[in-house]
């Protein structure tokens, strides 16, 4: 695909863009579990940074395996 943006041209391939849709949907659904076990946890430091930060999932898998423990509030 070409894309033309401020008079300059570029081109993206398929495979490109499929990368790029398949690693945001990866972010995405490590976000959301990091971004509510934070909010469960009340951790609004961790929340903070969760949500500003894109790290391809790498912070919230962090966050939910080594730094957060599960809730045991029943």
């Amino acid at each position: 695909m070409n894309y033309i943006v401020n008079g300059h041209q570029y081109v993206i391939s398929h495979a490109t863009l499929t990368l790029i849709l398949l690693l945001a949907i990866w972010e995405l659904i490590w976000k959301g579990f990091a971004l509510w076990r934070a909010g469960k946890n009340s951790n609004l430091g961790w929340f903070i940074v969760i949500l500003i930060l894109n790290t391809a999932g790498i912070l919230e898998i962090l966050y939910l395996f080594v730094f957060s423990k599960p809730n045991d509030k029943k």
